[in-house]
């Protein structure tokens, strides 16, 4: 059994699969201890490892890297990878996936957004000609082997969004996603056209999407849930917050207790866990 198996395995089961985003090894170590799948989000890579917006900065030999790391450190968790456009060339998308899927990632989203591409949930979107994406899209399919292919639209009008949306779940594509949905009836709406084609949803704070449980979802017949951002902007307000009460106590450290503090103990002993010779050879999950 191999990583895309692993995962596409976990989606065709009854209850939505819920993916976390992280976005660097000490978000995704602490993020381990609660959830057993990871989204590698372009928005959190690209906050994260160059301080930039998510317009399209990521160079795919970073986000590669940074996949192999998490990979050595989780070898049990499953990888769902946003790399965006596929870096504008079909064949540089090609040859990402075939990386990643080497590396051991699990998945990818593959979205058909012209440049300078947005956030999926920012205003200003465009998307390609849906036969050039198609055309992409169909070479990501034959270059993996089986790696999971989210087939992705970033389309607004709403004549568009069906039109992609059953395009998209006609191709061999494992999963569909329309991002920015922006109610409940949408979802309804985009779930009747791709038929039986497995949906996933994407929500963010501070979306276009609204707040939904996995109860809901699961009732909504969505499949998987991605996260994109739930530990970058925690980090965001515990640092602040932090900060803050460092100024305000003249650079006195708050006192420490382990039962309510993380200290260098606790952070070290989580660390440690992602040592990646401490991890047994599993022979029924590996890489291509």
């Amino acid at each position: 059994m191999r990583y895309g198996t692993a995962l596409r395995e976990l989606i065709r089961t009854p209850d939505t699969t819920p993916l976390v985003g992280i976005y660097d090894m000490y978000s995704a170590s602490v993020a381990a201890r609660h959830y057993d799948g990871f989204f590698v989000s372009g928005f959190g890579f690209a906050a994260s490892h160059y301080g930039l917006p998510d317009i399209g900065f990521i160079a795919w030999p970073d986000m590669v890297a940074f996949v192999e790391r998490l990979r050595l450190a989780f070898p049990d968790h499953h990888l769902l990878v946003d790399i965006d456009d596929g870096y504008v060339d079909p064949e540089v998308a090609c040859h990402v996936v075939q990386r990643l899927e080497r590396i051991g990632a699990s998945g990818v989203i593959l979205e058909d957004q012209q440049r300078p591409r947005r956030c999926g949930h920012a205003d200003g979107k465009r998307v390609l000609p849906l036969e050039e994406y198609l055309q992409k899209l169909d070479l990501v399919l034959q270059s993996r082997r089986d790696l999971v292919v989210v087939a992705r639209t970033d389309a607004t009008e709403e004549a568009d969004i069906l039109r992609r949306a059953q395009a998209l779940a006609e191709t061999d594509a494992d999963v569909v996603l329309v991002d920015g949905v922006r109610d409940v009836d949408w979802i309804r709406r985009i779930r009747k056209v791709i038929n039986d084609k497995p949906l996933l949803f994407n929500q963010i704070a501070g979306g276009k999407s609204p707040r939904l449980s996995l109860s809901e979802l699961t009732s909504l017949e969505c499949q998987v849930a991605i996260y994109s951002t739930p530990c970058l902007f925690a980090a965001h307000t515990a640092i602040d917050t932090a900060l803050d009460e460092l100024k305000k106590a003249d650079g006195r450290l708050p006192e420490f207790s382990p039962t309510t503090s993380v200290g260098v103990r606790a952070s070290t002993e989580l660390l440690e866990k992602n040592i990646s010779r401490h991890h047994p050879v599993k022979s029924q999950l590996t890489s291509v």
